[in-house]
């Protein structure tokens, strides 16, 4: 006899959301300095929850402003804890989901989350924000939400990037919001082409944190922007160090500070960029244009880390607690106690930045993830892989490089 299938969709996780509510309200109010706004639409129906993504607690601030449990989509990384993966499981049921990959099995779950009567949320950038402006979103989330048939709900969230930027473990003092800023039904985006859904998606998700003003305070405002920045614009490529305000490039010892209203000031001297997101569009700029014909032999970035295979769903495995990573023009090599590993660009599926410093490679059915110390720079392993693939396939390069 067949098994029957059980539901994703269960009455404890609405007992844990109303559950939780008035504690996180609370917590995230006096942490966050957070204006989270009601939702304003019909929620007796299950809706596609869209936002940006800025902080780690961007699910929390929707959860509180919408009215009903809402199935997040998250990243593998987050089902590979254990116990902890497995209660958070079976407390709100998230929707696994990999990262920079096409995941069949992530969508199957959401129509079926979606068929059993279940709201949905995701950011579809996939990515927090770097650089205070809303990240690469795949044209394939209009695709996505005409299958679900499910009214979708564009979530704004502002002032997050000044708060609890992506490359910092401090949270400022300042204040941000939250709110729905356009519900679109159903039968209004049924005659839509997938581009036109799009546009309008990508239209109200897109927040720029330079036209915001507002000043946020810490004694640590530049502390870890060094997980960002491997470009000098003196220097060319460089490693850079960060303390309280302050990120200094090793090479030619120039030093930028980062102001309460977000933008940069160089010490004694005429900083280039006003803000972190000129400098990181430069930063990508250099990347694209660089020449890697000397980088065969040559390592471009090296660092030791820890090297993890880390199991779809399921747990990590150390591989060695101190491994040397070495990139070079067309492969990652991995130097352990036991071994070498060579990983050509190539034979790679996808590779993506987790969190605020680790970094996921995918090879066939295997999982592979790099994790620095505190001021480990995976995005420029990241920016380099994506560059180089491109490139490889014949392709020009283009400015996306992987968020």
């Amino acid at each position: 006899m067949r098994k029957k299938k059980t539901k994703w969709v269960k009455p404890r996780h609405t007992f844990v959301r109303n559950l939780l509510y008035w504690p996180l309200n609370i917590y995230t109010t006096l942490k966050y300095g957070i204006k989270i706004e009601k939702f304003n639409g019909d929620a007796n129906r299950p809706h596609l929850i869209l936002f940006n993504h800025q902080t780690t607690f961007d699910q929390f601030f929707i959860s509180l402003s919408y009215p009903k449990h809402v199935y997040f989509v998250a990243s593998e990384d987050l089902f590979s804890n254990g116990l902890i993966s497995k209660l958070i499981t079976w407390l709100v049921a998230p929707i696994p989901f990999r990262k920079s990959t096409s995941d069949i099995t992530g969508v199957k779950n959401c129509l079926r989350v979606s068929r059993e009567g279940g709201s949905i949320g995701m950011a579809p950038e996939g990515n927090r924000t770097y650089s205070g402006t809303t990240e690469y979103i795949k044209p394939s989330v209009a695709s996505l939400a005409k299958a679900l048939k499910m009214p979708i709900a564009l979530y704004r969230i502002e002032g997050g990037y000044g708060i609890q930027p992506r490359w910092s473990d401090k949270v400022r003092r300042g204040k941000m919001k939250v709110f729905c800023s356009k519900i679109i039904e159903p039968e209004t985006f049924a005659d839509m082409t997938n581009e036109e859904l799009f546009d309008v998606i990508y239209k109200e998700l897109y927040v720029d944190e330079r036209l915001d003003k507002s000043n946020f305070y810490s004694k640590n405002n530049a502390e870890f922007l060094d997980r960002v920045f491997y470009y000098c614009p003196y220097c060319n490529l460089s490693e850079f160090h960060s303390v309280k305000d302050i990120i200094l490039c090793k090479k030619c010892e120039r030093a930028v500070r980062y102001l309460p209203d977000k933008t940069l000031k160089g010490i004694d001297f005429d900083f280039p960029f006003d803000n972190v997101k000129d400098w990181y569009d430069a930063q990508t700029d250099y990347l694209v244009n660089l020449k890697l014909d000397e980088f065969k032999e040559k390592a471009i970035f090296k660092n030791n880390i820890c090297f993890i295979n880390n199991v779809y769903c399921d747990k990590k495995v150390i591989l060695d607690k101190n491994a040397a990573l070495l990139a070079y023009s067309d492969r990652f090599v991995i130097d352990t106690k036991d071994k070498n590993y060579t990983f050509f660009y190539s034979e790679l599926s996808a590779a993506t930045v987790l969190g605020r410093n680790k970094m996921n490679i995918y090879l066939d059915k295997q999982i592979y993830q790099f994790k620095g110390d505190k001021h480990f720079n995976a995005l420029k392993y990241l920016q380099l892989y994506y560059k180089t693939v491109s490139e490889e396939k014949g392709e020009p390069c283009s400015r996306f490089l992987g968020l």
